[in-house]
């Protein structure tokens, strides 16, 4: 990450020129979130007025998701058609002064924050109509002419094959991707004209006050292909954030597709849709692991890549929702801790607990929100490691059992043999011994997440 310091200068720099006058910048506050780029809120201060502006910077790989320059000309599009998305400023390739390629806009007031939003007071009213109002905003999102954004990639409609593809690279068998990449692949719904798919609408994404949606944010993996991508995705239950309501946690299908009808004139088909909110719950699953494989080749050491690799589950979970298979109505009983002997007390999981409390209780709530945020992470992580050492021996054990009893030697050998052809995709035993296979990986990772 740049120093703040420096960044502070760049921008001074940059945006003396962008405004054609001497600019200062104060309160540059690196804001929480983002695996994949940084977002900093600060002043800019112009002769004697002040602006609050948001920049969004991505080192890395200058082309991917999307690349900011591309991005802004999407976020223009969409405001041409319409869409609420926040005034561009500045933006700029990896070459740039700021040393990465970067995206600047205005400030909108409001809150992303899902739990807030789910939950606060402040935003009761606006959750009335919330799932209606992001029908129509998708609507509109389809509506961009797709040759106003030429830059943009086409994803062929319905592409299982490309999300096999990205799968096999990681060349980590999971039983539960191989299950629903051949549902997926004999359920295709029938293809529909292509449009500008924002690619990432979600909750988290969405800037909302206590009117209701005020700004679209994060147009990075924008791209041409089916327009019930993006119904699908914003479907995906861990957008709920806990919450019932289908539709990020705001409200039913039904209203999210009236919504959509009312700006587009059709009512796009439910059963397709649905297809989409599997496609892209498998989608991110594999983004997941995707995440957690930078991190142990070594390209980029992150205690937050590190411990997404443990959401899988929580991916595979809710595939297996989508596809008829709840998880059983009790989870797995921690068994008691080894006695200590050797080490005495206290034993390693006590030691873990210890040091996530330190974590929770000293260093999340300092003034420091990047190292809160981390620390946090941190914590989490040392959770799950404390529940692997309790319950893990046991579940491991109870695994070999399930698997040995199918005729493999390991959940990784049953997933080759469903890519094989070797075994339904819809045995029935097999089924079952993956469903608790994944119901004991959650109850280390995310115990939570199983009643939600």
């Amino acid at each position: 990450m740049i120093d703040p310091g420096e960044l502070t200068r760049r921008l001074a720099s940059r945006l003396s020129e962008v405004f054609g006058h001497d600019t200062e910048i104060t309160e540059l506050v690196r804001l929480t979130g983002g695996a994949n780029s940084e977002t900093w809120s600060f002043v800019a201060s112009i002769e004697g007025s002040t602006r609050r502006l948001i920049l969004r910077r991505q080192p890395g790989d200058p082309n991917g998701p999307l690349g900011m320059t591309r991005e802004s000309r999407v976020i223009a599009a969409a405001e041409r058609a319409g869409v609420a998305v926040p005034k561009l400023v500045d933006c700029a390739g990896a070459d740039s002064t700021l040393g990465a390629q970067y995206l600047i806009c205005e400030h909108i007031e409001g809150e992303t924050i899902p739990r807030k939003l789910l939950r606060d007071e402040r935003f009761a009213q606006a959750r009335i109509g919330m799932a209606t109002q992001l029908g129509r905003t998708l609507a509109q999102i389809h509506s961009i002419p797709t040759d106003s954004v030429p830059e943009l990639r086409t994803v062929p409609a319905g592409g299982v094959e490309d999300l096999r593809q990205r799968y096999l690279e990681l060349d980590t068998p999971s039983a539960v991707t191989e299950i629903a990449l051949a549902w997926l692949a004999g359920h295709q719904p029938e293809p529909v004209a292509e449009a500008v798919v924002h690619g990432d609408f979600r909750n988290g994404n969405l800037i909302v006050d206590e009117t209701g949606l005020v700004a679209v944010i994060d147009w990075e993996l924008a791209h041409i292909g089916d327009p019930r991508e993006d119904l699908g995705w914003l479907l995906v239950k861990c957008w709920r954030f806990g919450t019932e309501p289908e539709v990020g946690g705001f409200g039913s299908i039904d209203e999210l597709l009236d919504g959509y009808a009312e700006a587009a004139g059709h009512r796009p088909d439910v059963d397709a849709v649905r297809w989409w909110q599997l496609y892209r719950t498998v989608w991110w699953s594999i983004g997941c692991a995707q995440m957690v494989a930078r991190h142990l080749s070594g390209k980029e050491r992150s205690v937050e890549l590190a411990t997404i690799g443990r959401r899988v589950c929580e991916q595979e979970h809710d595939v297996l929702l989508l596809l008829g298979y709840p998880a059983g109505p009790e989870s797995p009983a921690a068994s008691e801790p080894d006695e200590p002997d050797l080490h005495g007390r206290p034993t390693a999981a006590e030691l873990v607990e210890a040091v996530g409390e330190f974590l929770r209780d000293s260093v999340v709530p300092g003034p420091d929100r990047e190292m809160g945020f981390k620390a946090r992470v941190a914590a989490n992580a040392l959770a799950i490691v404390e529940r692997e050492l309790t319950i893990g021996s046991d579940q491991r054990q109870a695994s070999r059992e399930r698997f040995e009893a199918l005729g493999f030697r390991s959940e990784t050998e049953l997933a080759l043999a469903v890519r094989a052809g070797e075994i339904d995709a819809a045995d029935t035993a097999m089924m079952s011994a993956v469903r608790a296979s994944v119901t004991d990986r959650l109850a280390v990772a995310n115990p939570r997440y199983l009643s939600q």
